[in-house]
């Protein structure tokens, strides 16, 4: 299970990319697609054709992690495909990779205190 705390950028390549890439693969993927560095900290994801399986790449300070899931008898749900990026939250995340709908969630705002103590 992933974590993704409040302060992950999360970035959604839109268009499928060939699952038989490994970490260096996606790590150019980033760079040449995305036009973002892969070593920033932020989580990268990318779908297979089918759309039944992601790949989250993520750069933790001490290596690249690569997180692999398939869902079983179900396929997640995905912008409709086109060329380009978008951000995600991580609530929108973690519903993605459960697998559900995350367009539905809203990530909720913080409110800003009015008052310090």
């Amino acid at each position: 299970m992933i974590s993704p705390h409040g302060q992950l950028r999360i970035y959604v390549a839109i268009r499928p990319v060939d699952f038989r890439k490994g970490i260096d693969g996606l790590a150019l993927a980033v760079q040449e697609m995305m036009g973002l560095d892969p070593f920033s900290g932020a989580a990268f994801v990318f779908r297979a054709k089918r759309a039944d399986r992601i790949k989250v790449l993520i750069w933790d300070q001490t290596g690249m992690v690569l997180v692999h899931k398939r869902l079983e008898g179900a396929k997640f749900v995905w912008p409709q495909v086109r060329d380009g990026v978008i951000r995600m939250s991580p609530a929108q995340f973690a519903a993605l990779f459960e697998g559900i709908d995350w367009r539905l969630v809203r990530p909720e705002a913080a409110r800003r205190p009015e008052l310090a103590g």
